[in-house]
């Protein structure tokens, strides 16, 4: 039945460092904690606290049963004690119960059963090579990596039933080194040093105080592999990671996730493989964008309205776009011909149907992920986690001030009640909200910065005509800066704060830090993109009656228009973000790396260390939040306002193809090996990626409406000339008489007295006509779309239904 195959493929022992010294008790955990080399012969109080503290946490550790193991590195200046941690097999069974453990079955007892313990690997689908298969195009995305994870039938571990799993013979195999890391984290962040009602429970708060300086599990073995490969299959399981998956030689390669799954566990494998399938539903949507941007260059040299401005010459003078008495010159409108140009390939009637078509793709690529998402969640046995299996955090259980049974399991846990959580809930909301203040009081300066280091530029004939552009470029870069500033400070002051609301579990916990940093994130990068979309110029006035904010004229949309003002804001953020975001990937793990092996100067040569004291010169592993946070972000810039930018999604792809490769990097080879977690979804940062899908339709309707001329030369082109010629002096109003110094003309569609013209209430209604009729047409092809997606995974479900059922209904398929 195979399972001698997969017993010997638990654990590999020939590296050095992943055993007790008896060769046969396996390193479960390590603790590591340093000591100066002092001649000082008394050392300070909260020293003697500390190590008293730590020696009580090593005791109690040992009188639950776990085995340990000590071993001492002296360095420069410190010893450095690393603490080895067994987990006996009694042990194991009691916390693989309490855990709800999931094992897998022998063979059926009947045989005639369709079911055995015969495990064949995962079946999850791949489109992509279905299509190339279709197309009978060769598939060079695929790659046959060893040692694949098989599909076993499993259920959650019963030391009474022990005969029935598959591998009980063998107690030193039967659980897997994930099941064991989860176990020993477990005990390590319930036991106590001190008083309970002090929560002096658990080895993180140790090691916030400094009495260990880390706890991790070990990572397989070494992660080079030799220099020649003869049988793949010898290689452990980080090798083969590294190999076949954090290469950047095989960055065009399908990730292999089983083995992400089976090394890191299901919350890391589901994220890669969002993050993948992400990265291959960006692939259409860039090429839809290039070939919208190719219709715009194609058609350049067509657009009637900017060659009518760059054959003008000097017969339209234009209004000063700042105060006379500041120094603002008049100016021509030919000499911003270029940039009329320009605003051609962001503006024109292709970029229309793009922001309809991704509206339609961000929700059918949602639709699809939760049918990828439920696929994976079934065949890794983690469908009902949240709900069946998921317990209280230990910072809750250490700091609930009561007991009470759980009216579910019937289990007395720790209880914190809901009515003592409200005030705090609502004081990080008010947190919330003056950190989202503070944002609105940054990008007020920004504008009035523009608008100040616009009017030497107007001053200067040489720079007039780019005045706009620098003037947006510069501000664009210092928002970046303020913007990347107070992410980095709110996210520690919103970590704070959801640690102190108290939520029972780690899921409702990250889902509070993900609403609140998510939230002010939201109003961190896109509201200045928001303003430029749809406040600015919008409410300017005319000669003689202009809107005024501190004193100071409101702005105007730069020479170009508002649009090509958006694609240059858009591009800064979302592109600066991406060059900084991966630098630090890159640059940051490396500093900190020789900082931190700077500090422990471990005196061992490289050759000779131990697994343990390889993995302490590691980085600490970070989690997932900030790489979920960047993508969400990513797919807000490339759906909300992608009219104004088509080349977005392309630059996506392009960022998240390196993304990929640079967090496999990560993980594999620069940090080390986090605990695995169980998780049966990407969480709440799927509601957030509805959300933004929904959002994508609102606001594409709107750009299209108010911030893009296509509604205006279409009522134009209707009601005038189909050519559009003449539309650039339609455009144009006169100043009114005695306001300026000089005749000169403004944009905007108002008489010679400032009053609004009939074309201007026409198109007014029709902006707000095709907003309605874009939502309605919106939501109805989307509803199309769900009812389509529904009928699709029902005739997949009849044809499951309709084949004889491999398995007994006790267990689920993993």
């Amino acid at each position: 039945d195979g399972s001698d195959d997969h017993i010997s493929s638990k654990l590999k022992k020939g590296d050095k460092g992943l055993l007790f010294d008896d060769g046969k008790r396996v390193v479960d955990f390590v603790l590591v904690y340093e000591q100066m080399l002092e001649t000082k012969k008394s050392a300070s109080a909260n020293e003697e606290r500390i190590k008293k503290h730590r020696q009580k946490f090593i005791k109690n550790l040992q009188k639950i049963g776990l085995e340990t193991e000590e071993e001492v590195l002296e360095s420069e200046k410190k010893l450095i004690s690393f603490v080895k941690l067994h987990a006996p097999w009694d042990v194991c069974c009691l916390y693989a119960e309490d855990l709800g453990i999931r094992a897998p079955l022998q063979a059926h007892p009947n045989p005639t059963s369709n079911y055995t313990a015969k495990a064949h690997p995962n079946p999850t689908s791949n489109y992509t090579a279905k299509v190339l298969e279709f197309l009978h195009i060769p598939n060079i995305m695929t790659q046959e990596v060893p040692n694949v994870p098989l599909d076993y039938y499993t259920c959650g571990f019963k030391k009474s039933k022990l005969e029935r799993f598959l591998g009980s013979d063998n107690k030193e195999t039967f659980f897997e080194d994930t099941h064991r890391h989860r176990i020993l984290w477990e005990i390590l962040t319930t036991t106590l040093y001190g008083k309970k009602k002090r929560a002096e429970m658990g080895v993180e708060r140790l090691l916030d105080d400094g009495a260990f300086s880390a706890a991790f599990p070990l990572h397989a073995g070494p992660h080079r592999p030799p220099p020649v490969i003869n049988d793949p299959s010898t290689l452990n399981k980080r090798q083969v990671l590294r190999q076949y998956w954090a290469r950047w030689g095989v960055w065009y390669k399908y990730q292999p996730l089983d083995h992400i799954r089976e090394y890191f566990g299901e919350k890391i494998g589901i994220y890669f493989a969002w993050l993948g399938f992400y990265t291959a539903w960006l692939l259409p949507a860039s090429v839809v964008g290039i070939l919208v941007f190719l219709y715009g260059i194609i058609t350049f040299s067509g657009n009637t309205p900017a060659n009518e401005v760059c054959d003008s010459g000097e017969d339209y003078n234009m209004c000063p776009l700042c105060d006379e008495d500041v120094g603002c010159e008049y100016w021509y409108l030919s000499d911003v011909c270029l940039f009329v140009r320009l605003s051609y390939l962001f503006d024109h009637p292709g970029t229309v149907f793009y922001s309809v078509f991704v509206s339609f793709w961000a929700v059918t690529f949602l639709e699809y992920w939760k049918r990828k998402n439920a696929s994976l969640a079934h065949h890794w046995d983690c469908s009902n986690f949240e709900e069946e299996e998921e317990r209280p955090r230990p910072e809750y259980a250490a700091k609930a001030p009561e007991i009470k049974e759980n009216p579910i399991t019937g289990i007395s846990e720790p209880y914190f009640d809901p009515k003592d959580r409200l005030p705090r809930i609502l004081s990080g909301i008010a947190a919330i909200v003056l950190m989202i203040c503070l944002v609105i009081i940054f990008i007020i300066a920004v504008i009035m910065y523009r608008v100040l280091i616009s009017i030497p530029l107007f001053e200067s004939s040489e720079l007039r005509s780019r005045a706009s552009t620098i003037a947006g470029l510069s501000a664009s870069i210092v928002n970046l800066f303020i913007i990347m500033t107070l992410g980095r400070v709110y996210e520690r002051l919103a970590f704070k704060l959801t640690q102190w609301e108290m939520h029972r579990t780690q899921t409702e916990f990250e889902d509070q830090l993900t609403f609140k940093v998510f939230i002010f994130q939201f109003v961190n990068f896109y509201s200045s993109i928001i303003y430029i979309a749809f406040i600015k110029g919008k409410f300017v006035g005319y000669p003689g009656h202009y809107n005024r904010l501190f004193g100071l004229r409101s702005e105007e949309c730069s020479n170009g228009g508002c649009l090509i003002e958006l694609a240059q804001q858009l591009a800064v953020i979302m592109i600066g973000k991406q060059i900084i975001n991966n630098a630090q990937e890159i640059l940051i793990p490396k500093f900190k790396g020789l900082v931190h092996r700077y500090k422990t100067r471990l005196g061992s040569k490289q050759s000779e260390r131990t697994r343990w004291e390889d993995d302490y010169d590691l980085l600490e592993n970070e989690g997932l939040f900030q790489e979920y946070l960047e993508m969400v972000l990513q797919f807000g810039f490339i759906t909300i306002f992608v009219c104004a930018f088509p080349l977005a999604p392309l630059f996506a792809l392009l960022n998240n193809w390196v993304e990929i490769r640079l967090d496999a990097h990560k993980f594999v080879m620069e940090t080390r090996r986090p605990v695995a977690e169980r998780a049966q979804d990407i969480g709440v940062w799927f509601v957030i990626l509805e959300a933004l899908a929904q959002l994508a339709v609102i606001s594409n309707a709107f750009l299209i409406a108010f911030t893009s001329e296509f509604l205006p030369r279409l009522l134009y082109q209707y009601e005038y000339h189909w050519g559009l010629e003449g539309y650039t002096n339609f455009t144009l109003a006169h100043a009114p008489n005695n306001t300026l110094n000089e005749p000169c003309r403004y944009r905007d569609f108002r008489d010679p007295e400032g009053n609004h013209t009939m074309f201007y209430w026409k198109l007014l209604c029709i902006r707000l006509a095709f907003v309605i009729i874009f939502e309605f047409l919106a939501k109805q092809a989307l509803a199309d779309t769900e009812t389509l997606l529904m009928m699709a995974r029902r005739d997949e479900e009849d044809v499951e239904q309709a084949a004889p059922s491999p398995a007994p209904a006790q267990p689920s398929n993993a």
